[in-house]
């Protein structure tokens, strides 16, 4: 997940570049079914040539059947979890209507500022989210170019595991939008170029055992005394449960393996891997709560870590239908609507959100639902101290690339399915031009990749970036691409670059996070980076707008009556 948001108050800025050069591929083993054909900166530059031409294919015309396989949904609805999340959810559609409804004002409509709107306006309050930009989705913003073609901030995949982004599919009545694949997870061989490693879950085991049979079938990757420490060692931590996880919060992946015994080839072998698709960081820097987390899930769960991807833009395909949602139940959402100021009352609380256009917004109660590093920019001075926000200093936006090339040519070395690349430049990729419908071409492959760690690569040009691509491309697809486009050519390519996207999950961050109830009556926070047991991602996001949207309406009188004596006060001033 990435994102960047833009406060012009503060000059924050970031760039979304897109230039443009050439696709094409194929997908193995596939045999079900066809489908029918910030405040980003964006530089846009195209390439002509004989031999690169973009061409979409016309309506109706499908000159190359391309079949991939979607699997049925799993069965996720009698696991504990979904449960325990449809329940959560129950509760504000089962709350006491509210005599006088309050008016919330949300500053940012990502996942987490429209999951908050959402379960407010199914509370029966009256949600006001205001998004700077013209696009929805913050970390999950997408946009079309010329052609008609999407560019994605990031390279999304919902997994099993998020049993709150599932109900929130279900009640918004989209469990179609996504494409389910194969329950494997599948690793480039940097030591073969052109081959994988697979680890693949058997429909049949109920979980660990399911996770424990992929791992043990695998021999590619480790060996079995490698396997035994990592099992050894993991030991700890499945005795342990939660707590055991959150008390690893200060060693990093390194340290922690090697504490537990575990031979350094297992952390790069699957780690390195693991890190930059989890938080786009490498195992020396990111904590070991964070891969213990995603593992207990994974290990615990049957359908943990199986994938799906959305079938279209996370816009249109799943931020719309919440936006449609809170309207019929008289919430708002606004578009550049950039908040300039947090304007306060005598007593340090909020008072208004003034926005760029001069305009002022009052409401019961604010919310600020934007990346962790936005809110910092516009804290009032005088609460800079306090400790619920001096904390937040240790939490920074990391940033991340995310590439998207169409080539001439359908590429066959890949999977319908996503990638670990264990490419030292980049984390996960996936054809998209199979794996999401919207995107299907029978013709040309669409790549899209995600270059992480990008800390020192973020104020790279987009060429730059581009051919460091392609040399570890030409790597992965050894006989389709090489680095001087002397096979596959680019027709064109879009560089998103975030340079504050997620928050950095280093080592010591988790006393950091901040609840979503601050100290200051009437003001709230929503955001991955807030407490909630899925750190930085698409599942964080959500539930952190229901533990938001919860904590309000739990404070509804105390609201409701704060309410009451400002219109007194105000109408004494008079």
């Amino acid at each position: 997940m990435a994102q960047w948001a833009c406060v012009s108050a503060a000059n924050l800025s970031c760039q979304a570049t897109i230039v443009n050069t050439q696709k094409q591929r194929n997908s193995p083993g596939c045999d079900a079914f066809s489908f029918k054909g910030s405040e980003f900166m964006a530089q846009s530059c195209r390439f002509s040539s004989p031999q690169a031409v973009y061409r979409r294919p016309r309506n109706g015309v499908c000159p190359l059947k391309v079949v991939c396989v979607d699997y049925p949904r799993p069965d996720l609805d009698s696991t504990a979890n979904f449960l325990e999340a449809a329940y959560f959810s129950s509760t504000f559609r089962a709350s006491p209507r509210p005599t006088k409804p309050l008016k919330v004002v949300i500053a940012g409509a990502g996942l987490a500022g429209l999951a908050t709107a959402k379960y407010l306006a199914d509370a029966g309050h009256q949600p006001i989210l205001l998004e700077a930009r013209d696009v929805l989705g913050g970390k999950v913003a997408a946009w079309k170019d010329s052609d008609g073609d999407w560019y994605e901030t990031g390279l999304h995949i919902f997994f099993g595991a998020y049993p709150n982004i599932q109900n929130l599919f279900g009640e918004l009545g989209i469990n179609d939008r996504l494409q389910w694949k194969e329950h494997s997870m599948i690793f480039a061989m940097p030591n073969k170029p052109g081959e994988f490693s697979r680890f693949d879950f058997l429909e049949v085991l109920p979980a660990p055992i399911n996770g424990i049979w992929a791992i043990l079938k695998n021999n590619e990757m480790l060996t079995w005394p490698e396997k035994i420490k990592f099992a050894i060692g993991l030991l700890p931590a499945i005795l342990g449960g939660q707590a055991y996880v959150e008390a690893q919060d200060g060693l990093s992946v390194k340290d922690w393996m090697r504490k537990q015994g575990i031979p350094d080839r297992v952390t790069t072998e699957v780690f390195i891997a693991m890190s930059k698709a989890l938080n786009f960081i490498n195992p020396d820097e990111l904590s070991m709560q964070c891969i213990l987390i995603a593992l207990n899930r994974f290990l615990q769960e049957k359908h943990g870590s199986k994938m799906a991807f959305l079938d279209g833009s996370p816009p249109e395909r799943l931020c719309a239908p919440i936006v449609d949602h809170i309207q019929s139940l008289g919430g708002e959402v606004r578009t550049n609507s950039r908040i300039q100021k947090i304007d306060l009352n005598n007593d340090g609380t909020v008072k208004s959100f003034v926005l760029n256009n001069g305009s002022v917004i009052e409401a019961d109660a604010y919310v600020f639902a934007t990346p962790v590093d936005i809110l910092k920019l516009l804290l009032p001075e005088n609460w800079k101290e306090m400790p619920y926000f001096k904390k937040l200093e240790k939490l920074v936006g990391v940033p991340v690339i995310n590439v998207h090339i169409w080539f001439d040519r359908k590429l066959k070395n890949t999977y319908d399915h996503l990638l670990f690349s264990r490419s030292p430049l980049l984390s996960v990729y996936a054809d998209m031009s199979v794996t999401c419908k919207e995107y299907y071409n029978p013709n040309q492959s669409m790549l899209e990749l995600v270059f992480a760690p990008a800390e020192e690569w973020i104020s790279c040009s987009d060429s730059e970036i581009i051919d460091a691509t392609l040399k570890e491309l030409a790597k992965l697809f050894p006989d389709e691409i090489a680095a001087d486009q002397s096979k596959a050519k680019i027709l064109k390519y879009h560089v998103v670059k975030t340079p504050r996207s997620v928050y950095k999950t280093v080592p010591g961050c988790e006393p950091c996070r901040p609840l979503q109830r601050s100290p200051l009556e009437g003001f709230y926070l929503a955001g991955d980076y807030t407490k909630q047991k899925y750190l930085a991602s698409m599942e964080g996001a959500v539930l952190s707008g229901k533990l938001c949207a919860q904590a309000i309406v739990q404070d509804y009188e105390l609201l409701a009556a704060r309410g009451k004596k400002t219109t007194l006060a105000e109408a004494a001033a008079r």
